[in-house]
């Protein structure tokens, strides 16, 4: 009589990022309150238990999916010679119609409310592209400067994406992004005509001569 095979040893490694991505997408589409362990487990093909075990209880594992999600980055990149521009034109493109969800703004809109998840949340924002803003940021107040722009950037985010207010749902990207521009030039201090006023009436130029 045959003997059955051994089981295989579960990679640890790969479980702990199976429940992690899975995390992700549960807290992003359903907030913090509402991702239950179990939903959170049967998409990453555990059980409940193992979640306890690799990350301690629910808020821990919701601490590490908003470090994961917020990490990247999404509209403030790493540096460019144009920044209020550069924000701004990524802006209008990842907000228009038919663009990709931006995830960590999700899940910041439907967890920051909630008690157990503000204080993570807010960990998440200054730790990661609140700090990232004002690293890029001469000058004195750089993180209270960094933190309007993002104020900005979320609340075009909102009423662009998720409510759809009709002039911001409707607007033209390139057109939105010159607007924008210019109110993202007093966080980042910088000077210079705005992108519609280029030579060629489109993007214009930089103080170095390269397009946006």
């Amino acid at each position: 009589m045959k003997s059955s095979p051994p089981a295989r040893r579960r990679d640890g490694a790969v479980t702990r990022e199976a429940i992690l991505a899975a995390a992700v997408v549960e807290f992003t589409e359903h907030g913090y309150a509402r991702a239950g362990v179990r939903q959170i487990a049967e998409r990453a093909g555990v059980t409940a238990m193992m979640i306890n075990r690799y990350f301690g209880s629910k808020e821990l594992l919701f601490a590490q999916a908003v470090d994961r999600a917020f990490a990247p980055p999404t509209v403030v990149g790493d540096g460019s010679p144009r920044l209020a521009h550069s924000i701004a034109r990524t802006l209008a493109e990842r907000t228009s119609a038919g663009a990709e969800q931006l995830d960590p703004f999700l899940l910041l809109l439907r967890s920051a409310a909630d008690p157990a998840a503000t204080d993570i949340v807010r960990q998440g924002v200054e730790d990661h592209v609140g700090a990232r803003f004002a690293g890029l940021l001469e000058g004195p107040d750089a993180d209270v400067r960094a933190q309007l722009g993002l104020a900005l950037v979320a609340g075009t985010w909102l009423l662009r994406s998720v409510v759809g207010t009709t002039a911001l749902a409707e607007a033209d990207d390139g057109h939105l992004a010159d607007i924008l521009t210019d109110m993202l030039r007093p966080v980042t201090r910088e000077g210079g005509a705005s992108a519609a006023e280029g030579p060629d009436g489109g993007l214009g130029t930089g103080p170095d001569g390269a397009a946006g």
